[in-house]
């Protein structure tokens, strides 16, 4: 193994320090007046901390954006969320779909660093693929990212790098979202030489290949990635990539404190809304308050969330959730519209075709009609039930946690209407979602993000032979774990879509959820700020982000 010529793990603590203060104020951007900003430097804040720049473990968003900033799989999702080529310029499957063959770029290096011979990032090559794929099974590490490969690829030879330019990837059966899967952080290729140096403190120095490279962390503090000078990528004239010199990520835990930075200009993009702030920034309709628009600007688009109300399906147990009739009427026995107007101002869409979001392509509404407000409907399955006007109906509870009380308030007055009594019960979110890992709640309120942008990611979550995660409700149902299992093999994407939805149609008869909304992403930026990515998928992409210089007078 080749020794690099300075350990950077050892540096005195007083040096990061002064180091960490000169790029703070290189990146602050604060301008004199009458000039221009000489440095584009992109600063965002993210409220809960990054805990690993390892992208094995790149399970949440906060670790996820920064992570797509360094490192790169071999296919991409652009915004629309078709399957691009990256570190592979092409790749072919087999007519069984258990063989995927991909050929790489030949121009593509790991960042400069000691870890390499001379301090210069060594050309990419199809075993770096093998070590990355095969790490994330190594049961001596456990890894977060295991699962997009567990029980999927062969137990014989699953990575093959046949030369330098081509690796292949053998399945045990044929799963159709594998390029999706393939297209997540956890893919993402890393260098042997930074993971033998740097072993599990490889979380605090990354090595990869991405748009920026890491610069320096204080965590809980402050993250700073600079410009990849040889990154591989060009936009459509032929200009390198990134635009930016820097990314700048700050960590207030606060999302009030974080918003009032925003509106200093201390921050470059804010994303994200509560009630303290919401009306500051948005009509109730869901459009940027007037007084606002000469300065920043809003997006809003489908983001692949469904959030929702569980119930755990217990025959044994006497609770009155436990008949469909009752499941139904709470989903008919409250307004979307007007939750989505009242508490996130418009921000959303109701959750009426089923589980699946929209913004995928198998989402359609038309063949999964759903719940809408009708309580008069609620009214008469109470009364199928044996509880006419909720009479007799025992208390139910509902768990959440403390930043979704209004929404369940909300939703419990208007069952209270109906005759339905439900209590709502706080737990603190580590107790809450401990407790729905143990699928020891009742019902509880939760939501399902994509793990990667197909129905599939969705409709696990109550397949039979799934615990908890992601099968929380422990819901069964021999017809839909058919219908899941055909699915998997179906190499039709048109039969396969239909699949889905027939999937989908059961959940909404049997209802082992109440249906809340479609989540949709809020994005701010200043005027600036040229190239922000919208997808569903809610990734902060910065590699085409450009920054225009402001002129301060």
């Amino acid at each position: 193994m080749h020794t690099p010529s300075l350990d950077t793990r050892h540096y005195p603590s007083i040096y990061t320090f002064l180091g960490f203060l000169c790029l703070l104020a290189l990146f602050s951007c604060t301008h004199e007046p009458g000039k221009q900003a000489h440095r584009s430097a992109f600063r965002y804040n993210q409220h809960n901390p990054i805990t690993s720049l390892d992208p094995a473990f790149a399970r949440t968003q906060n670790n996820i954006w920064a992570v797509d900033c360094l490192f790169n799989g071999l296919v991409q999702l652009n915004d629309a969320l078709e399957i691009q080529p990256c570190l592979a310029t092409r790749w072919e499957i087999s007519a069984d779909g258990l063989t995927y063959r991909f050929w790489l770029r030949q121009d593509v290096y790991f960042h400069d660093h000691p870890v390499f011979p001379g301090g210069k990032g060594r050309l990419l090559r199809a075993e770096d693929v093998v070590f990355s794929f095969e790490r994330l099974l190594d049961a001596q590490w456990p890894k977060p990212g295991s699962w997009i490969f567990k029980d999927r690829v062969t137990d014989s030879l699953p990575f093959v790098a046949e030369n330098d330019s081509v690796f292949v990837l053998h399945l045990k059966t044929p799963f159709q979202p594998m390029l999706q899967i393939l297209s997540m952080q956890y893919a993402s290729i890393v260098p042997k030489e930074a993971l033998d140096f740097y072993g599990r403190d490889f979380r605090r120095h990354p090595i990869g290949t991405g748009p920026f490279q890491f610069k320096i962390w204080e965590e809980n503090q402050a993250l700073v990635l600079v410009k990849n000078p040889h990154y591989f990528e060009k936009d459509s004239v032929g200009v390198p990539l990134p635009y930016l010199d820097a990314v700048k990520v700050t960590f207030i835990g606060d999302r009030k404190t974080a918003f009032l930075e925003f509106k200093k200009g201390r921050l470059d993009y804010f994303w994200g809304l509560e009630s303290a702030y919401i009306n500051e920034l948005l009509t109730p309709e869901g459009t940027l308050q007037p007084r606002m628009a000469d300065s920043i600007y809003f997006y809003k688009n489908a983001y692949l969330n469904t959030e929702y109300l569980g119930i755990r399906i217990d025959a044994s147990s006497a609770s009155p959730l436990q008949q469909r009739n009752i499941r139904q009427a709470l989903n008919y026995g409250f307004d979307r519209n007007l939750l989505l107007r009242t508490l996130r101002n418009s921000v959303g869409k109701p959750a009426n075709a089923g589980f699946t979001p929209r913004g995928l392509p198998s989402f359609d509404a038309l063949k999964t009609p759903g719940y809408t407000y009708d309580p008069k409907k609620a009214a008469e399955l109470l009364r199928a039930a044996g509880y006419p006007n909720g009479k007799n109906l025992p208390l139910i509870q509902l768990y959440c946690n403390q930043e979704y009380i209004d929404l369940c308030t909300f939703i419990v007055r208007q069952w209270e209407d109906l005759g339905i009594k439900v209590q709502v019960d706080l737990l603190e979110t580590a107790t809450l979602r401990e407790r729905m890992r143990n699928t020891t709640l009742p019902f509880f309120r939760a939501s399902w993000i994509a793990d990667y942008p197909d129905a599939e990611s969705f409709l696990t979550c109550f397949y039979g032979k799934n615990t908890a995660p992601p099968n929380y409700t422990r819901f069964q149902n021999s017809t839909f774990d058919q219908l899941y299992e055909q699915s998997l093999l179906e190499t039709n994407t048109a039969k396969r879509y239909r699949l889905y939805q027939q999937m989908d149609n059961i959940l909404l008869e049997e209802a082992p959820v109440v249906f809340l909304f479609y989540d949709e992403t809020a994005q701010f930026a200043y005027r600036n700020i040229q190239g922000l990515s919208r997808n569903s998928i809610n990734l902060l992409s910065l590699k085409r982000v450009k920054k225009q210089p402001v002129l301060v007078n």
